[in-house]
């Protein structure tokens, strides 16, 4: 009876998911949907990458947290539309949380929308919003061992960002390590070494990324 629960769950929120994507495709969106652990720079990282996109596509910002308004606080600062979604305890954001969220954004001007998911290496992967594309943050400080313990977060992911690599001295992290465990779980992932406070690696991820809207 558990495992029919919880089916019904995913289809239900698949089938929204599938109306996101349609709604996103008729206003032209790319939408992107940004996960990681708590802490691993995700908030630091849209303010790297959206001074540069924003020269080129109007962005907008859905922040997912459980509760609170700071990293929300901290994107609106960018001078960009920003929804907050506090999730109440919950450790993903769904289809229809993205839907209610739509409400407090105009669609017809936007370009690119990005979804700051809830910190969480488990949730935010089963739980399909409607995305075009699914990145995933890994920081150096969290430990090499992610990819093979969480799995799915880097199976349904199209880029891997390795953040914090300007700490990689003094942290134990295995770089070769994480790269392979994660390229064997998916050999399609893009992966990118970056750091969000020199710099580094951050046009090379641009780049990349603006190949989609080109």
């Amino acid at each position: 009876m558990e495992i029919k629960v919880v089916k019904n769950i995913l289809d239900a929120n698949n089938r929204i998911a599938e109306e996101n994507r349609k709604l996103f495709k008729e206003k032209n969106i790319f939408v992107i949907n940004l996960m990681s652990s708590p802490g691993a720079g995700k908030t630091s990282f849209l303010e790297k990458i959206i001074p540069s996109l924003s020269e080129n596509f109007r962005v907008a910002v859905i922040e997912g947290d459980i509760q609170d308004t700071y990293d929300a606080e901290k994107i609106a600062k960018l001078n960009i539309p920003v929804v907050q979604i506090n999730t109440g305890g919950a450790c993903h954001i769904d289809g229809n949380m993205v839907k209610e969220a739509l409400i407090g954004l105009n669609l017809d001007e936007i370009d690119i929308l990005i979804l700051e998911n809830v910190g969480n290496l488990v949730c935010p992967a089963e739980f399909n919003i409607g995305e075009d594309l699914k990145i995933m943050m890994l920081s150096v400080t969290e430990g090499d061992d992610k990819p093979m313990k969480y799995p799915l977060m880097f199976k349904v992911s199209q880029a891997m960002v390795i953040n914090k690599i300007d700490l990689i001295d003094y942290v134990d992290f295995n770089v070769e390590k994480a790269v392979k465990d994660a390229l064997k779980i998916n050999p399609s992932l893009e992966i990118f070494q970056i750091s969000c406070k020199t710099g580094k690696g951050v046009e090379d991820f641009l780049t990349w990324l603006k190949k989609f809207k080109d």
